[in-house]
């Protein structure tokens, strides 16, 4: 997690939600990676899972991922809980809680939905503070400049 708090601070040079994620294989070696990259790529579905879970596909040459853990600094979204249950993946470790959009157990809880053909075990608040603290001080940050 504290790879990923490092990466989710990289998203701040193009002004980017501070969020990361690390897809490991079963091994615990990284096979994907990806920070927020809207603001960069002007693409909505640039979130950091959705970039990672590419990486992570394209490394292994298969969409299914199965046997890997994903590793992100926020609780997904529903956006990216579909595509962490599309793409098969049983563990998703998370840091701080999203309770505006999460969809891992605050707001919404699809990756542990019983009625979806999937589902993935979900670890949340792991380094929570100091997921919350760069996602605390960006947002402040971002009032203070309107």
């Amino acid at each position: 997690m504290l790879e990923a708090v490092a990466s989710a601070r990289l998203a701040l040079e193009h002004g980017d939600v501070p969020v990361a994620a690390i897809v490991l294989d079963a091994d615990g070696t990284p096979i994907g990676a990806g920070r927020n990259e809207r603001e960069l790529r002007q693409d909505p579905t640039a979130h950091a899972e959705i970039l990672a879970l590419r990486q992570a596909a394209e490394a292994r040459g298969d969409w299914h991922l199965t046997g890997t853990t994903l590793v992100v600094t926020l609780e997904p979204c529903p956006m990216c809980a579909g595509a962490i249950l599309a793409a098969r993946v049983p563990v998703v470790v998370f840091g701080a809680w999203d309770e505006k959009a999460g969809a891992a157990g605050s707001v919404y809880d699809l990756l542990r939905d019983r009625r979806l053909p999937h589902r993935a075990e979900v670890y949340g608040g792991v380094e929570e503070e100091a997921c919350a603290e760069l996602l605390t001080d960006f947002f402040r940050a971002a009032r203070t400049e309107l």
